[in-house]
């Protein structure tokens, strides 16, 4: 018997070794993600906090997260001293007007490049793509010769025409675009329909993920630009959300409790855009990255 029982424990600590194997790097990694999300989390919070205290409050040590007293004024100070309404507004404006030009551009041109043949198909869009890797530093200065040129300094259709076109968009759409099987279009064309009619009744509605994570790349990008809109704008009727925030920032002080209700403000629309499309938003990033 002791014979026996001996193969039979060695056998259990061979095979209980992969499962605590297992369960530590499982235990680590929860660990990781957990203060990856918390140190993402904890600035969010902070800014929360702040929007509600006085100045005197906000940069004291230890933090102290919940108030004594909350400021309400800080908010009210946001929408009654400054036009906030009208940055909120001319900040949709453009957010909104750009995603859909985006969508709408990205997804035409990745139909061309996934489905259409023509000469040099491939190569050019290898071209389009490598646009890419050039940094923003290095178009800005023709980007507002271009606009200067064609009268549209100090309005937002500088902003909007300048981010309707997204090679990282074409990117997205094609890879989408190519894991869709051509006998879906090639049934198409035999029922009668043209090319258009093709992309926007048989195409488009599949790639919804792709709609859902590019939209909220777009609107984000846009909703929270401060480079573009401080390059083009310079009426105070025309500044965004970031422009106008500077309203709280002067040469020798910083109101950081209006500030700070003001950036609380600013974030609520992009928060909501997300939970709104998060489902699709993971599905597309997921699958983008795999196919084509």
């Amino acid at each position: 018997m002791t014979t026996q029982a001996a193969p039979n424990r060695a056998a259990f600590t061979v095979h209980r070794r992969p499962q605590v194997g297992a369960w530590l790097r499982k235990t680590v990694l929860y660990i990781v993600v957990t203060v990856v999300a918390l140190s993402m989390v904890v600035p969010f919070l902070w800014m929360l906090s702040a929007s509600v205290k006085s100045e005197a409050e906000i940069f004291g040590f230890p933090i102290q997260w919940i108030p004594s007293h909350f400021y309400w004024s800080n908010y009210s100070k946001v929408w009654t001293e400054l036009p906030f309404f009208t940055y909120y507004l001319n900040t949709i404006k453009i957010a909104v007007l750009t995603t859909l030009l985006q969508i709408i551009t990205c997804s035409t041109a990745a139909y061309a490049f996934a489905k259409v043949k023509f000469p040099e198909r491939d190569r050019l869009f290898f071209l389009y793509v490598a646009t890419m890797m050039v940094p923003y530093q290095v178009m800005m200065i023709p980007q507002f010769m271009l606009m200067k040129k064609i009268d549209l300094i100090d309005s937002h259709w500088a902003l909007i025409l300048l981010g309707a076109f997204s090679p990282f968009g074409v990117f997205l759409f094609r890879q989408f675009f190519m894991s869709i099987p051509e006998e879906l279009s090639e049934a198409a064309r035999i029922d009668g329909l043209n090319e258009f009619g093709i992309y926007s009744r048989i195409i488009l509605p599949l790639i919804r993920p792709a709609i859902a994570s590019l939209t909220i790349f777009t609107f984000m990008h846009a909703w929270n630009d401060f480079l573009g809109p401080l390059i083009y704008l310079n009426s105070d009727a025309l500044f965004t959300l970031q422009l106008g925030m500077q309203h709280f920032q002067s040469e020798h002080a910083t109101e950081y409790g209006p500030l700070m209700a003001a950036a609380v403000c600013a974030i609520i629309p992009t928060i909501i855009i997300y939970f709104m499309a998060q489902d699709h938003f993971v599905e597309g990033i997921s699958a983008g990255a795999v196919k084509g």
